[in-house]
């Protein structure tokens, strides 16, 4: 298993605490921010832009500051954040992508949403969920800790993220529904299995593969997809399987 010192360095966050107890995902903004910006900018490329040029359109100095935390928390705007180097190199493969691909990152670095996946994930489709079953969802380990305004707002955050990629549908009522799934996610989903110390079949079975809501067969076919674009090496002969990156190039730990 691989410790947390190493998954940090590729990107991954731990603790309590995350992003969703102020925002949702930001895809609208995330997506301007990409557009506008070219592959190689750095963080403080980013940082001028949102604070000093406004590109994200804010109100204020300090919206403008509060929204590139934010972006930061959930994305690491850094090349030398490997998960989000990533997903800025297969950004443009796929816009009907962007908004998965937003979504797995988000994941990897917000604890809040993180937590709140075994719930939506468990959910068959068409199935209603409420705000409230959220709220419990997030407050079962440490019923004290959030007060209930806080509670709904971080419901009502993380509601947001998973219907802006398409996991749940609806405006008052969220229900479940099942996401359009790329080549890119489980090209990226087994990226994240990698960082986890996990290949083979193992890779398939990982929680980040689970997250794309696709049974096996599909998760094959798009690796595949992936492999033939030249994402992933995906080679499969019965139950044999094996995964490598042979186009992603990482710092050593």
């Amino acid at each position: 298993m691989v410790d947390r010192k190493n998954l940090e360095f590729f990107g991954f966050k731990f603790g309590k605490n995350g992003a969703h107890s102020a925002r949702s995902m930001m895809i609208e903004e995330l997506s301007l921010l990409l557009f506008s910006c070219p592959e190689n900018a750095t963080r403080e490329d980013y940082e001028k832009d949102i604070v000093e040029f406004n590109i994200l359109h804010k109100p204020t100095e300090k919206s403008r500051k509060l929204t590139y935390r934010h972006l930061v928390d959930l994305y690491g705007l850094s090349l030398d954040v490997p998960l989000f180097k990533l997903l800025r190199e297969w950004w443009e493969l796929s816009e009907d992508s962007q908004a998965i691909l937003a979504l797995q990152l988000a994941v990897a670095r917000d604890p809040i949403l993180k937590g709140s996946a075994e719930l939506i994930l468990n959910l068959e489709p068409g199935e209603h969920i409420s705000r409230e079953t959220v709220e419990a969802h997030l407050a079962k380990d440490d019923p004290e800790r959030f007060s209930a305004a806080s509670l709904k707002s971080f419901a009502q955050n993380v509601n947001g993220t998973w219907t802006q990629a398409g996991y749940l549908t609806g405006k008052a009522k969220k229900y479940r529904a099942i996401p359009k799934v790329t080549y890119v996610h489980i090209a990226y989903a087994l990226f994240l299995a990698h960082c986890h110390g996990l290949s083979g079949q193992r890779m398939f079975d990982s929680f980040w593969c689970q997250l794309l809501s696709q049974d096996k067969t599909r998760l094959f076919e798009l690796a595949h997809s992936a492999s033939l674009r030249g994402l992933i090496n995906f080679k499969q002969a019965s139950d044999v399987v094996e995964v490598t990156f042979p186009n992603i190039k990482l710092p050593k730990v």
